[in-house]
């Protein structure tokens, strides 16, 4: 401890900037730059650059050498991938197909519609891993044919914005892939914790849809018979393969996670293709360049926030954050807690992907202090971060529904605030009860918790 000690004095005495002064600089440009409207991804990395001018040993070379580093990563090219995976099912007639599965099992619900919507962003979720791409084609599906049906506008776009965030916590899921690449987490024991907390979150949201209908008296759709559940279910069961060979793939072996997303493009383009038939040269060439643009973006994200980060980790900040924090005594209940409560704020302001880069990071030595399991851990701040997805100011999911409907974020802010309640109930049960996250990996793959 008095080497460790003294190498620190040495490192504090041979920088310019103290941690508190550096996370001044670094905090404070990066949300000077967002009130000034300039996007995530270069705010993180323009916030970075006074610390590399003033710091003599540091030179802005490091802004460049940081973001190549980071995108010279195997694990991340699962993220186009899935891009282009669920970009091939809303051209491809495999959403279609999900709709009509889904309306024969739940149409009959109170709220018909709207349990549909949330049914398909579970079948969806398993799918693609892409939350923004599901709430972009939910929102075309649904918010104006529930308005016609006599739902309320502002309760269509919240129902729509909100099962959308499944699509990060069901695996396959983007931010599983990018916290198990920066983390080093077990991917595929992460796929298999996000199936319990992700159903049952759906189970919420379809309880909500339940409440708001038999307060609004919204419709509901005659019960399907047996034999056009069964009808629909055959025509669906190829899609609904796909999530069965990315989970069982990496489990026993076969694939990597950045695999498995390459074998989940190749399924959903023979799907569309050869099996409905639905997706013409034209439109798979709109999915390539839909995807290049996508991803372009989230992956500048993570080089910027990687930069971000690692200057964090060289003033040694989160161990000055997280020293006093220690020091209270908290078990892993109360750390999963705060845990928990940082990605809740973090996620109102940043993107997911640098989140994890960089509050992830962060936080890590603090569970690890209190013996708290890295899956369990992993799924804590992924469920926290999906919340940002449909929390304003940054709220991409809502936007994106908002901007579906034409109508501002703000009209649909308070029926978004409400479905978030019982959410949120799921999330402080996970935290309580670990096993709902690990139950299935400690099953299936004891190994992979090791």
């Amino acid at each position: 401890s008095q080497h460790f000690l003294g190498n620190r004095k040495e490192f504090m005495s041979s920088v310019v900037l103290s941690p508190g002064m550096a996370a001044l600089v670094l905090f404070g440009g990066f949300f000077f730059l967002l009130i000034m409207r300039v996007p995530v991804a270069f705010a993180l990395g323009l916030s970075a650059l006074p610390v590399l001018l003033i710091e003599p040993r540091l030179s802005p070379m490091v802004l460049f050498n940081e973001m190549f580093k980071s995108y010279n990563s195997f694990i991340l090219l699962a993220v186009p991938f899935f891009l282009l995976t669920a970009n091939l099912m809303n051209v491809g007639g495999i959403t279609d197909r999900l709709m009509r599965l889904s309306r024969a099992l739940v149409g009959h619900f109170p709220g018909g519609l709207a349990q549909i919507n949330v049914l398909l962003s579970v079948f969806f979720a398993g799918i693609s891993g892409s939350s923004t791409a599901d709430a972009a084609s939910q929102g075309k599906l649904f918010i104006e044919a529930q308005v016609k049906e006599g739902y309320d506008l502002s309760f269509s776009i919240a129902i729509t914005a909100v099962s959308a965030v499944l699509a990060v916590i069901i695996p396959p899921s983007i931010l599983m892939v990018v916290w198990g690449g920066v983390i080093s987490t077990s991917i595929g024991a992460m796929y298999l914790a996000g199936i319990v907390p992700g159903l049952l979150i759906g189970g919420a949201q379809m309880l909500t849809v339940h409440a708001y209908a038999k307060r609004r008296n919204y419709p509901v759709y005659p019960k399907a018979k047996f034999s056009e559940i069964v009808e629909s279910a055959s025509i669906s069961i190829p899609a609904l393969m796909t999530p069965v060979i990315i989970v069982g793939g990496i489990l026993l072996g076969f694939f990597t996670a950045t695999e498995s997303a390459a074998v989940a493009v190749i399924y959903a383009a023979v799907l569309s293709l050869f099996f409905y038939r639905e997706l013409t040269p034209a439109q798979l060439w709109e999915a390539i360049v839909d995807t290049g643009r996508l991803s372009a973006v989230a992956l500048f994200c993570v080089g910027t926030a990687s930069v971000f980060g690692w200057l964090l980790a060289y003033y040694q900040i989160p161990k000055a954050l997280l020293s006093n924090v220690q020091a209270w005594g908290l078990g892993v209940i109360g750390v999963g807690m705060l845990i928990a409560g940082a990605f809740l704020v973090v996620g109102c302001f940043l993107d997911a992907i640098p989140a994890i880069i960089i509050v992830g990071t962060t936080l890590q030595p603090l569970a690890e202090s209190v013996g708290m399991h890295p899956v369990h851990f992993a799924i804590v701040g992924i469920v926290s971060l999906a919340f940002g997805l449909i929390t304003p100011p940054y709220g991409m999911c809502l936007m994106i529904s908002c901007a579906v409907a034409k109508v501002p974020l703000r009209f649909a802010l308070k029926d978004t605030m409400i479905m978030l309640i019982p959410m949120l109930v799921v999330l402080c049960g996970v935290i309580v009860f670990p096993e709902l996250a690990l139950f299935m990996p400690r099953t299936f793959a004891p190994d992979m918790l090791k």
